[in-house]
C-alpha cells in the first residue's frame, strides 16, 4: 500500500501509542466493556475520563476494524488495522496459499506490504523484508508481526526500489491502485508503475504481482506470466501475475478456488483450473434438467467456456455464462441448480407460481438483463417456508425466468478431476 501524502506527525504518534503497552491496555478495557453489553456512547464516555478525543477515536475505530476483519483473519482480535489497510489486505487463507508457492527457507521480499497480510504468511516460509512508503502501514505491519507470532520479518518505511531485492530469492508486490485517490483497474496507473515493475523483475525474475481481478492486461509483459484469479467463499479475491520460477504455467490463465481448512490458518485448494480464455460453448437447443453457474474466479479469468466444455455442458445462449445439461455433477467451480420450470419473464406468472408452492425464501440471479433483483424480490411479495432460485437471462431473444433449486454439492455425483488443464 502506498500513500502519496505523508500522514501528520500527530496521527503517526497516535498509532504508535495505540500499538504500545498503554494502547493495548485501553483496547482490552474497551473490548471488555463491549463484551459486557456497554454501547458505543457508554464506552466513549468512560474512555474520555482518561483519554484525549483522538485516542478515544483510535481505540473505538480499532475495535470496529477488528470486528470487520474477522472474515479475513482468524486472529483479527489482536491485530491492528487502518481503514484502507484492512480493505486492501490479503486475507489469511489467500495469503497462505500464495506464500506456499514461494521457496521455503530462502530470503523473500514483500513490497508495498501494507498492514502485513501477505507479509505474515511469507515470513513463515523464510526471512522476509517488508517495504511500504506509508509510515502508519509500516508501524501496523510491525505490530501485526509481533502479536501474531514474532515471525522472521522486518519492515522499512521507504519508496520501493530495485535495491530492496538485494539477496532475495523471490518477491511479492501489491502496487497501489489508488495513486490519485480513486481506485483504478489500469495497471499503467498503479504505483509503482510498469517501469519500476520491469526493473524489479529484471533484477529478480521470481515475482508475484497482486492485481485487481478486473485489471487491464493488454500490455505485452502480462502474456509472459501465469495469471491466476484466486477465489474464496464464492468471491474472486484477487489476481496474481506469477513470473519466473513461481509461474507453474507461464503464459496461461488459471482460476483457483480455496476453502478454509480445519485449523485457523489452514487453507485447502477446492479446485484449480488452467485453460484458454473466451472459448465459446455449443448452444443448447433447450434448457436441460440442470443449470450451472461458474465460480466468480473462473468468470473473472474468462475460463467458464473451457470449463463447461470439459464438463460436457452446453451454453444457454452465446456469451452467456449459464450452462445446462441433463446430468448433474459436483464440481467446486460450478454451482448446480435443478430446473423446476422455465417461462417467459412475467411478474404476474412468477408471483402465482411462487404462491402455489409456498416459496418465500428467494434467491434471484441474473445475467445480461436489465432487472434489479432486489426490486423484483419486493414486487413478487413471496411468502412461505420453502425456497427457490430464479435465474434470469435472455435466451433466444427473450427474457426468460428459470425457476430452480440450488443443489448441495454433497448430494451430487463427483465430476471429473478438479485439478484440470485444457487447451
Amino acid at each position: 500500500m502506498h500513500s502519496l501524502d505523508t500522514p501528520p506527525t500527530e496521527l503517526i504518534q497516535g498509532y504508535r501509542w495505540l500499538v504500545g503497552q498503554e494502547g493495548v491496555r485501553w483496547l482490552a478495557a474497551a473490548r471488555d466493556m463491549s463484551t459486557n453489553g456497554a454501547g458505543v456512547l457508554q464506552i466513549t464516555r468512560q474512555l474520555r475520563r482518561d483519554l484525549s478525543p483522538e485516542r478515544v477515536r483510535l481505540v473505538l475505530e480499532q475495535l470496529e476494524l477488528r470486528r470487520r476483519a474477522r472474515d479475513k483473519f482468524p486472529w483479527a482480535e489482536r491485530m491492528y488495522f487502518s481503514r484502507l489497510g484492512l480493505e486492501q489486505a490479503t486475507d489469511a487463507w489467500v495469503a497462505a496459499y500464495k506464500a506456499a508457492r514461494f521457496p521455503s527457507g530462502q530470503p523473500l521480499a514483500d513490497l508495498c506490504c501494507g498492514v502485513g497480510g501477505d507479509l505474515m504468511a511469507m515470513a513463515k516460509r523464510g526471512a522476509t523484508g517488508g517495504v511500504d512508503r506509508d509510515p502508519i502501514a509500516g508501524l501496523l505491519a510491525q505490530a501485526n508481526l509481533r502479536v501474531c507470532g514474532g515471525m522472521a520479518a522486518t519492515v522499512m518505511t521507504k519508496d520501493v526500489e530495485p535495491t530492496d531485492l538485494e539477496g532475495a530469492a523471490a518477491w511479492h508486490i501489491d502496487p497501489d491502485r489508488r495513486p490519485a485517490g480513486l481506485r483504478t483497474t489500469r495497471v499503467s496507473l498503479g504505483d509503482p508503475g510498469p517501469e519500476v515493475l520491469a526493473r524489479l523483475i529484471e533484477r529478480v525474475p521470481n515475482a508475484a504481482i497482486k492485481l485487481a481481478p478486473a485489471a487491464d492486461l493488454e500490455a505485452a509483459c502480462w502474456s509472459e506470466a501465469e495469471l491466476e484469479w484466486i477465489g474464496r467463499a464464492r468471491q474472486c479475491r484477487q489476481l496474481v501475475a506469477w513470473f519466473g520460477q513461481l509461474a507453474a504455467h507461464p503464459g496461461r490463465r488459471r482460476a483457483t478456488m480455496l476453502r478454509a481448512g480445519a485449523a485457523a490458518e489452514e487453507v485447502e485448494i477446492a479446485a484449480t483450473f488452467v485453460g484458454e480464455p473466451n472459448i465459446e460453448c455449443p448452444i443448447a437447443p433447450k434448457v436441460g434438467r440442470y443449470v450451472f453457474e461458474a465460480d466468480s474466479a473462473v468468470l473473472a479469468a474468462k475460463l467458464e467456456g473451457a470449463l463447461a466444455i470439459e464438463q460436457g455442458l452446453w451454453a444457454l445462449a452465446a456469451s452467456l455464462a449459464y450452462y445446462t445439461a441433463d446430468h448433474s455433477l459436483a464440481h467446486p467451480a460450478l454451482a448446480c441448480f435443478q430446473v423446476l420450470e422455465v417461462m417467459p419473464f412475467s411478474e404476474r406468472r412468477l408471483r402465482q407460481w411462487l404462491g402455489e408452492r409456498d416459496i418465500g425464501r428467494l434467491e434471484i440471479k441474473k445475467r445480461g438483463v436489465p432487472i434489479d433483483p432486489e426490486k423484483l424480490r419486493r414486487q413478487l411479495r413471496a411468502s412461505g417456508p420453502d425456497e427457490a432460485t430464479i435465474l434470469m437471462a435472455r435466451i433466444r431473444g427473450r427474457v426468460t425466468a428459470i425457476l430452480a433449486q440450488r443443489v448441495a454439492a454433497s448430494s451430487l455425483p463427483e465430476s471429473s478431476p478438479t485439478h484440470s488443464s485444457t487447451g
